[in-house]
């Protein structure tokens, strides 16, 4: 049988590259690690490793194993300090997860008087959930989703706690910086710069573009926003961004953000949970926290 064990072992003699130090990392004896080891691979008729002069070298079912303890382990250690936590009286820990990096500054903004009014909740921010948020939130990898494009799945639940609006961004020396706003035509010719996510979760193709038959030159998935402003600032094309993050750019880099449509493009940050901790206190503690205008 396969035993958490096995898994501290496998994952101890990776990082260190030796059974004997990860047998000292352990507490155990040399042979008691060789032992566990040998005693798993004969139960399921496989190697797990073997020694190339000084280095060992995994076969494919210790690294399958390696990749399965490095998740594996991590959630064990998470579930033993919550339970730490609870027996000292404190609330326990909140892993962050973000779906975009506008999501991430904006949060930023909002964190510190979480921390304030809860300083018995650890916070963890687990930014390499980053669009892929859904899927992690409903494995229990992390325990608040932030994002602007919620998606109603069973067993989870999304507040909306701050709208705003997305705004085409360019430069000072591109022709369109003098308009109030931006039609689908005017962007026919521009290189536009996006987060890298798919067409059908990007509202300026979904709510503007698509309807009017519209593409542009070609678009360009950047992750990083301030890469995107960068290239912006240097007239190498237009980005969609939220509003209130532009605001902040404008003088420095000789930008500014122009309404999407003379109605605007609005979206909203959301805040997803699973249904099992909406009764949490400091869940919704954090929820109220963020119910606010940046």
């Amino acid at each position: 049988m396969l035993e958490r064990n096995h898994l501290h072992i496998i994952k101890e003699v990776n990082r260190l590259k030796s059974v004997t130090a990860a047998a000292e990392s352990l507490n155990l004896s040399q042979s008691a690690v060789s032992h566990t080891i040998a005693k798993l691979e004969r139960r399921f008729g496989v190697k797990l490793w073997h020694r190339k002069g000084n280095t060992l070298v995994y076969s494919q079912a210790g690294l399958y194993l390696l990749s399965l303890a490095d998740k594996m382990v991590t959630e064990f250690e998470h579930a033993e300090r919550v339970l730490q936590e609870f027996a000292q009286g404190r609330r326990g820990i909140m892993r962050i997860g973000m779906e975009c990096h506008p999501c991430e500054q904006w949060l930023m903004g909002k964190i510190q008087q979480f921390l304030k009014a809860w300083p018995e909740v650890d916070v963890e921010i687990k930014s390499a959930f980053r669009f892929d948020g859904i899927a992690a939130l409903k494995a229990n990898e992390i325990d608040v989703l932030i994002t602007p494009d919620p998606v109603n799945t069973e067993g989870l639940n999304f507040r909306s706690v701050f709208n705003y609006n997305l705004c085409i961004v360019v430069s000072e020396q591109n022709p369109l910086y003098n308009k109030a706003f931006v039609t689908a035509q005017d962007l026919e010719n521009q290189i536009l710069y996006t987060v890298p996510v798919g067409y059908n979760r990007l509202d300026v193709y979904t709510r503007f573009l698509d309807p009017a038959n519209v593409q542009p030159k070609r678009r360009v998935p950047i992750e990083s926003t301030e890469m995107m402003l960068q290239l912006v600032s240097a007239n190498r094309g237009v980005a969609v961004l939220p509003e209130w993050l532009v605001s902040s750019h404008e003088s420095r880099l000789g930008i500014k953000g122009i309404s999407i449509g003379n109605k605007g493009l609005q979206k909203s940050v959301n805040v997803g949970v699973r249904d099992n901790d909406l009764q949490l206190d400091y869940v919704k503690g954090f929820i109220e926290s963020t119910r606010s205008n940046v």
